[in-house]
């Protein structure tokens, strides 16, 4: 797992650094600056230097274009315009063209970007950047080689800039010239303008073609808008340890995770004196006939994950369709409460997966039966739905070994008000997160949630908090098909089965979820999902050996 921070979190960790006498805030903006460099020839490697050439000379600082490498660095009034005056230093001392204007006032700068805007000054202007002076714009290529830094507001930003504002005004006399259309915006931290904690914009806000952030990523840069004016998210490491990080005495309850594989089952190919029976019962509840596809993707999933038994719970009707669907499943008809109260009386059943496809008014007649059983429990779909009305009245029945798995639309009909807050727009940072809001429906509902999307997040009552994104190099556009849902609450109902606590059989099978989509590609439909469960598995006990 990787952590993801806030705001608040990545500047007092970099506060315990220097206070710790291992590093000034100096060498912090150096090392920053430093990786942004490293980072933008990385992304676009023909803008490096090739080496002298055969006569010996020193090469020419111009890129396969023939136009010299140009950048405009805009600098803003605190730490993060203190980067930015690094970058242009850096890139001028590699024969880059390189234009440096500021957003601010010179003498209000704190101190350790004073120091480098003077470092800078020695080396060349810096322009006003305000849209009531002329700027030569007319200067800036618009090719390949040519970059536009923002380094004006990073993770400090707390105010919004309405459309009078001269940041906004500057920034779209920028984009509407149409001189940067070709440019590559490289954002340093976060773009300027989106709430580093929740990926809104606040007010106006950057989209970048590259945003290189440093020691560990910013929370906002996987949530909302996050994704998509990042754009592309490089990490670069500026010197900050485990110490320091020790130091800043971050709750633990305040930390959030980016999923990783490592929760899911140990390796598959070690001995192992298991039976299906050591490997749990699962029980799918489905709806009637012409309904109980949703259930068939749910429990293939679970049996794929590796859930020893799945049996679909079936009501009479449906019986003759599901039975002429399945094979390595079970079977077992349950038409109301009271055959389910019958059915869990064997204890071996130990998860319990109810709403793919059941129905409103079959869910109000077994949750009840179901949840008072206290068993692992996965809530989809109907199952949640069917409480839109009265959400308290699903609350009170609900408990710790209870998943939620609701969409945005089912989020909105059990905690309409946390929606409401979550759907604002901001007027100052940090803004409302969807890490906030999940955490804030754990909290009320007294079970873990997962909040699909592709920033799907997952919290526990007691703040535990990770985030699975499916974005970047994770990206599963495939994944908006009917029936993906379903299989995902199949996968988390099975890892229970398995015996995994609630918190980590979601955060697993959400990760498995996103991996077996990429392990497909286009053209995904919700049944290629669990048969790509043993390809992603075996991928994985491979990459451990």
């Amino acid at each position: 797992m990787s952590e993801l921070l806030t705001a608040v979190q990545m500047r007092a960790i970099e506060q315990a650094a220097i206070e710790s006498g291992e590093v000034t805030g100096l060498e912090l903006m150096e090392r920053a600056g430093q990786g942004v460099v490293e980072a933008i020839l990385e992304e676009w490697p023909e803008l490096g230097d090739e080496g002298e050439d055969a006569g010996g000379q020193p090469p020419d600082p111009r890129d396969i274009s023939g136009m010299r490498k140009r950048a405009v660095v805009l600098c803003g009034p605190g730490n993060n315009g203190g980067d930015g005056f690094v970058v242009a230093r850096l890139l001028h001392g590699r024969g880059w063209d390189v234009e440096v204007f500021l957003y601010g006032n010179a003498e209000k700068l704190p101190p350790d970007s004073l120091v480098n805007y003077e470092r800078w000054c020695a080396l060349g202007a810096v322009g006003a950047f305000d849209p009531t002076v002329e700027k030569p714009l007319d200067s800036f290529p618009a090719q390949l080689g040519g970059i536009l830094i923002d380094a004006i507001f990073g993770t400090g930003l707390s105010r919004p800039f309405s459309i009078s504002d001269s940041f906004s005004l500057g920034i779209d006399k920028f984009f509407d010239s149409g001189m940067v259309e070709d440019a590559k915006i490289v954002c340093v931290d976060i773009p300027s303008g989106m709430c580093a904690d929740s990926g809104k914009p606040i007010g106006r806000a950057f989209a970048g073609h590259l945003t290189v952030s440093f020691h560990k990523s910013k929370l906002g840069a996987f949530l909302g808008e996050g994704p998509w004016r990042c754009e592309r998210l490089k990490m670069k490491d500026i010197g900050v340890s485990y110490s320091h990080v020790y130091r800043a005495q971050i709750p633990q309850c305040e930390r959030v995770f980016e999923t990783h594989e490592q929760f899911l089952p140990q390796k598959t190919n070690r001995p192992s004196r298991d039976n299906k029976f050591s490997h749990g019962h699962a029980l799918i509840l489905s709806g009637g006939s012409g309904k109980t596809g949703a259930a068939r993707l749910a429990a293939r999933g679970a049996l794929r994950i590796g859930a020893g038994l799945v049996t679909l719970g079936v009501p009479p009707n449906a019986q003759q369709e599901v039975a002429c669907q399945i094979t390595a499943l079970m079977l077992q008809r349950v038409g109301d409460a009271k055959a389910l109260e019958v059915i869990l009386q064997d204890e071996r059943m130990n998860a319990l997966c109810l709403g793919p496809g059941m129905g409103l008014e079959r869910v109000r007649d077994l949750v009840p039966v179901a949840l008072a059983s206290r068993r692992p429990s996965v809530l989809d779909a109907d199952a949640l739905s069917a409480y839109a009305g009265d959400p308290t009245a699903l609350f009170d029945l609900l408990h710790e070994k209870v998943v939620l798995t609701p969409h945005g639309g089912e989020f909105a009909r059990l905690f309409p008000d946390i929606a409401a807050k979550l759907a604002e727009t901001p007027t100052k940072g940090p803004a409302y997160s969807k890490v906030d809001a999940t955490r804030d429906a754990a909290a009320r509902a007294g079970c873990v949630v997962l909040f699909k999307g592709p920033d799907t997040v997952i919290a526990s009552p007691n703040g535990k908090c990770a985030v699975n994104a499916a974005v970047y190099e994770r990206a599963a556009p495939w994944l908006a098909t009917a029936g993906s849902g379903d299989v995902l609450a199949g996968f988390i109902t099975g890892l229970l089965a398995r015996g995994f606590a609630p918190q980590q059989a979601a955060e697993s099978a959400a990760w498995l979820h996103v991996e077996c989509a990429r392990a497909f590609g286009p053209g995904l439909i919700a049944e290629d999902l669990p048969e790509l469960v043993p390809q992603v598995l075996k991928a994985l006990d491979q990459n451990q050996d």
